[in-house]
């Protein structure tokens, strides 16, 4: 059996190394000549499997079988073709939840030290409260932060019975939060369509400010109106790690972005790990054999498990630190600036993911409070550190 795998997906060799010959190629690499040969493919979300793609690989002299993706998202699978063509199927739901989280918060929290307010102070409006936006609304409440939530469908498949305590339409949110955050996929029609869900109007409509982050899909939000936005009145901050035409991103709204990075957010090694796992779980199903291969087997020690913590830190300032300890988002802000000037906007786009630096969870972390700082022990379990 014959498995092309994306080159940066890690753990390819333990997970499915047993099952077939693996065949690493770059994930840009990936295309319809690839899958030809091809029994199994297991990609991420910069590998298009669209219709093409597919009836390529049912037309090679062993007919594709499986395709998994280690994401989050599926918009760039076509699943109905693999419905049509009888082809497994596997993603990775969750996986690096956990991972957008800590961007999330570590963004806003360096944003909030550099421009001088409290992230307390402010409402937060989540727009999509599926995996991330849930795990998001779950850790803002721990820091007694009021949040508002938009998910259209998931508000018509709980109606009363929704567990987030109000659901809003996205106008409201716009016009009642400081600070807007997008969790959404990318779905191009229907009546829950995000494509341009924030478009030139909703984005004239932010109240001078207002915080934007995207961590949900570049498409989501029209870049040349936030452009033209941020370069007229310059009166918002934007946070951006999904762009519209990655990896040859609009470089003037990257240089106008106050954090940009190259769609990084849920890069921890856990998430990467669980992703491969859980589609490595999916496939051994799929063949009807035993996955033998452990997550725990995979994940090595935290290599800076325990921070010590003494009295004298306001509560944001020490989530902020234990945050920087596993991972700062100013690197890869800088990072990307570096890259893109220094080898092209694209090719330097695409390197800093794939040499992307070694960066862990916050649930890694564990932190020994003494003294004053005892007290911060339910915000920081709250956070999903572990508190000894």
């Amino acid at each position: 059996m014959r498995i092309v795998v994306d080159a940066n997906i890690p753990a390819a060799d333990a997970c499915f190394g047993e099952l077939g010959e693996l065949i690493r190629l770059p994930g840009r690499e990936i295309d319809a000549a690839a899958l030809r040969d091809a029994d199994v493919v297991v990609v991420r979300s910069i590998t298009r499997i669209d219709e093409a793609a597919v009836d390529a690989g049912m037309s090679g002299g062993s007919p594709l079988r499986f395709v998994g993706t280690c994401t989050i998202g599926t918009d760039h699978v076509d699943m109905r073709a693999l419905a049509r063509h009888g082809v497994g199927f596997a993603s990775a739901p969750g996986c690096n939840a956990e991972a957008v989280v800590d961007y999330v918060l570590g963004s806003l929290l360096t944003l909030a030290e550099r421009q001088g307010w409290q992230l307390a102070e402010r409402r937060v409006g989540i727009v999509g409260v599926g995996n991330v936006g849930e795990r998001l609304r779950r850790r803002l409440a721990a820091m007694d932060i009021e949040c508002l939530a938009c998910d259209p469908p998931r508000a018509e498949a709980e109606g009363t019975e929704a567990v987030v305590p109000r659901f809003v339409d996205l106008d409201t949110l716009i016009d009642e939060c400081d600070v807007l955050c997008l969790h959404t996929p990318l779905v191009r029609e229907g009546p829950h369509a995000t494509h341009h869900l924030l478009d030139a109007q909703r984005i004239a409509r932010i109240e001078s400010g207002t915080v934007l982050l995207n961590a949900g899909r570049g498409d989501c939000v029209d870049g040349l109106a936030l452009r033209q936005r941020l370069a007229g009145p310059g009166d918002i901050s934007a946070v951006l790690d999904v762009w519209e035409s990655e990896p040859a991103i609009d470089a003037a709204l990257r240089d106008l972005a106050n954090l940009a990075t190259p769609h990084i957010a849920g890069h921890s090694l856990d998430g990467k790990l669980r992703g491969t796992h859980q589609v490595y779980a999916a496939l051994s199903r799929h063949l009807g054999l035993p996955a033998r291969v452990t997550l725990d087997s995979l994940l090595p020690a935290p290599p800076l498990p325990r921070l010590v913590l003494d009295g004298g830190l306001e509560p944001e300032d020490a989530l902020r630190r234990c945050l920087r300890t596993v991972y700062d988002v100013r690197r890869d802000h800088d990072a990307l600036y570096r890259e893109s000037r220094r080898r092209g906007m694209a090719v330097g786009f695409d390197a800093c993911r794939a040499d992307y630096p070694l960066r862990r969870e916050l649930s890694t972390l564990e932190v020994e409070l003494r003294g004053g700082a005892r007290e911060l022990a339910p915000l920081l379990e709250g956070m999903g550190c572990r508190v000894g």
